[in-house]
This record gives structure tokens, sequence and C-alpha cells, in this order.
């Protein structure tokens, strides 16, 4: 049965002086998407669809080339926007993102709201599968946050941050395109098989 992926970017460059939407792949990141590629997945895959990030587009783009294909940009698959406090040090990030995900209809001193962010993933992914061909395999690069509320409406759960990756980033998860059901569970994109 044809799939489709949903592929968070590996670990970035942490810059507080560069807008967060701006923050590239980090080595550890870049390799680990390298990794992914010599498993030989990505060649299976006939569409890339990125957020609009520049880490997002990185992974997309390594991810990409080895399929010998090149990227789509959707404006609006982009993270959570959390604009409004700026960066926040990793561990007042995490109890902010424990708060967004525990209070999605609720925004965290200006955050978008999850229960915003998620209508708004889906719409994004139903938008671009809508005109997709149902047998061609396609991935979405993207983030984690958006990601996680785009598993929890597939899976039929409320949102909750223990639905969330591991580990912080470069995993995906699989679903049918036929009937949107999760196949694949968070796996590390170095790790996944494929088909």
């Amino acid at each position: 049965m044809t799939f489709a992926l949903y592929i968070t970017h590996p670990q970035v460059k942490i810059d507080p002086e560069i807008e967060v939407p701006l923050w590239g792949l980090s080595e550890v990141g870049r390799k680990r998407t390298e990794e992914a590629v010599a498993l030989g997945w990505p060649k299976e895959i006939g569409r890339f669809i990125s957020s609009e990030e520049t880490k997002a587009i990185e992974t997309a783009e390594i991810l990409a080339e080895a399929a010998g294909i090149s990227i789509e940009i959707a404006d609006d698959m982009h993270e959570n926007d959390r604009s409004a406090t700026g960066f926040l040090p990793p561990p007042e990030f995490e109890k902010a993102a424990d708060w967004f995900f525990a209070n999605p209809n609720d925004s965290f001193k200006g955050w978008e709201r999850a229960a915003d962010a998620q209508i708004r993933i889906v719409a994004a992914v139903e938008k671009i599968l809508a005109d997709h061909d149902p047998t061609v395999p396609i991935a979405f690069i993207g983030h984690g946050g958006v990601g996680t509320l785009l598993k929890c409406h597939l899976s039929g759960t409320p949102i909750s941050r223990d639905r969330d990756q591991p580990g912080g980033g470069g995993n995906l998860f699989r679903f049918t395109l036929a009937d949107r059901r999760i196949s694949c569970d968070w796996t590390p994109i170095e790790k996944w098989p494929g088909e």
C-alpha cells in the first residue's frame, strides 16, 4: 500500500542571535540525514515537500538529491509560531512545550495555539494529498511540534506530548495514503529500513 512519511529535521545549529526559522542543520544533523540516505529508502520517495524553514529545507534537499528530484516548499507547514517569546534556552523551551501540548486551546505567552497549529498542518497535508498521485510515495519534511499534532490527528487521539518524537528530532512516522492510518511510529531516520 502506498505510503507517506512525515520526517522531522534532525539536530540544528542553535544560535540565539539568529531567528529560529533560519537555523540550519548542525554537523550531527547533516550526518544523520546522510546516514538515512545510505540506507536507500529516500530513493523510494517520489515527492519531497518541505516547510520553508532552513533546517527543514536542508534536510529535504539531502534526501531528495538521493532520489534525483527537487524539493517542493509549502509555506503553511511551518512549526508552531513561537515568535512572541523569541529564543528560549532549552530547559525553558521544554517547559513551554510541555505547557503548549497540555493546554491546546490556550496560547503560551502569545504562541500559536496547539489547536490552531494542528488545523493548519492537517489542512496543509490534505491540500497537497488532494492533487497527489496516490500510487507515488511522498515525504513531508518539517518540525516535531506540528508533526506530533498531525500524528495525533491521524491516530484519532487528543493532543498530547506523550505522542511526541523521542530524542528531539530526526525521526519519521509512516502513514498509508489510502486510509491515512499510521503504519510505523516515530523511528530515527537513520534506522528506518524503508519498505
